[in-house]
């Protein structure tokens, strides 16, 4: 796999790990950090994903399809949690490149075959 090919993917990856690392800080800098521990631990999660499949996609890894499936889904739950906090700007972004993020994986991941298959 070429990397060139997933540069859409990629990018929205990463924008998506920035607003959520913000959105993480900023999380656990507002009044009630207690309402916020989900937010917290997803974007903490979504972060992590979004790290991880750009890696993937960048080394052309044979796990970069099932990665970035994963990684829309953890991207979809951030965002709708972070939907639910939509009054805070920092919630209101994040869940804006969340959602940016997981249509780039469900487009590359249903667009790539698997190169790798396990077995279950």
């Amino acid at each position: 796999m070429s990397h060139q090919k997933f540069e859409s993917c990629i990018t929205a990856c990463s924008d998506c790990a920035v607003e959520c690392s913000h959105c993480e800080s900023a999380c656990l800098n507002e009044q009630d950090v207690k309402m916020l521990a989900s937010c917290i631990k997803l974007n903490h999660d979504c972060a992590a994903i979004c790290l991880l499949a750009m890696g993937a996609m960048a080394s052309g890894s044979e796990f970069a399809n099932q990665i970035c499936k994963l990684c829309a889904e953890i991207c979809n739950a951030c965002a709708d949690e972070c939907e639910k906090h939509s009054h805070m700007e920092h919630c209101k972004k994040c869940a804006e490149a969340c959602r940016e993020c997981a249509d780039e994986c469900s487009n590359m991941s249903s667009e790539q075959q698997p190169e790798h298959s396990a077995v279950a």
